[in-house]
């Protein structure tokens, strides 16, 4: 061994035991939360970190184990998250939308994992617009595409896990938080529920300022880079015309990108809207050829190292769909 690594390399090996450690104690003797005062809490992605924060307050400590900038879809974990998923008292997650983090709860925090998407029915994916999520792609099976399934894609048809698109259904989600929180924090359990009364109410003052803000426009059909806003646009009487269906990472065939050129003229879309998080390069060459401008739409599956929160990323997409969509 080389000297000058040595100490590198025997800090690694430590590490690593002490992760293998935690996460057999774990098994053995059930999770143990970094804060004894703190109900320690995993977040899937951003919309959950979101509400676990603001239901839990002070009484939570929150890990989120997408990091800023970052795909949600695409989440490998690595041997200290498993440890985290391992250690938490509770994990927040959406059933499906990351595999990796499905097989980590399962193997070991099953007994202390909340799947939100068991709070309402998802709606399909061919909800709130046309559905293009398979039209121009290989019809493989997901085993033999190597592509993983979505979330529940089954004999029913596939779902849209994007459900926090709709402050409604997100605020139904943070009252059944509260009940989990509760549960695993009898004492403060009353708080909880009044923090996600608040967060209820703030909620729905948003959800008030998208159907006041939409409610005339000129256009009503967006065109948008994966149709990831079935649950906006279901909402709030719009139609989404996706590129790509809802894996933001399936490349669209050129059948596909003339019918959406097609689609854009017939709709006079001034905006084709990419998002933070994936290459804008096809929207824009769409808008290229149809004379319409981009813009950003966030599906907030994660934020962008610039900041903000949900309230505000939201409120900055009302703002964009009022321009984009010409509404009075």
């Amino acid at each position: 061994m080389n000297l000058r690594t040595a100490p590198r390399t025997l800090a690694f090996a430590a590490t690593a035991l002490l992760a293998l450690g935690g996460v057999t104690a774990c098994s053995d003797d059930g999770p143990a939360g970094a804060d004894p005062q703190r109900v320690d809490v995993v977040a899937a992605f951003y919309p959950l970190q979101f509400l676990a924060e603001r239901i839990g307050g002070d009484a939570v400590t929150v890990s989120n184990l997408v990091k800023p900038g970052a795909e949600p879809h695409d989440l490998e974990l690595n041997p200290g998250q498993v440890g985290q998923v391992a250690e938490a008292e509770l994990v927040v997650l959406l059933k499906g939308f990351q595999p990796a983090l499905d097989e980590a709860v399962e193997q070991n925090a099953k007994d202390r994992a909340f799947d939100v998407s068991t709070v309402q029915p998802l709606m399909d994916a061919a909800a709130g617009g046309h559905d293009h999520d398979h039209e121009g792609e290989e019809h493989a099976h997901p085993e033999e595409s190597g592509k993983p399934e979505e979330p529940g894609h089954e004999e029913g048809g596939t779902k849209d896990p994007h459900l926090w698109l709709d402050p409604t259904r997100l605020a139904t989600v943070g009252d059944k938080l509260a009940e989990r929180l509760g549960q695993a924090d009898p004492d403060r359990a009353a708080d909880y529920t009044a923090r996600a009364g608040a967060l209820r109410a703030e909620l729905e003052k948003l959800d008030a300022e998208f159907t006041a803000g939409l409610k005339t426009c000129q256009r009503r059909e967006i065109v948008v880079s994966h149709t990831a806003f079935g649950y906006l646009t279901e909402r709030y009487k719009l139609e989404q015309i996706g590129i790509t269906g809802l894996s933001p990472e399936n490349e669209p065939a050129p059948q596909r990108l003339a019918e959406v050129a097609r689609e854009a003229r017939e709709h006079k879309a001034t905006t084709i809207f990419f998002e933070t998080l994936v290459s804008p390069k096809v929207a824009e060459t769409i808008a290229a050829e149809v004379g319409a401008k981009t813009a950003v739409l966030d599906p907030l599956e994660g934020l962008t190292t610039d900041g903000g929160d949900y309230l505000s990323v939201m409120r900055t997409n009302l703002a964009t769909l009022r321009t984009a969509l010409s509404c009075s």
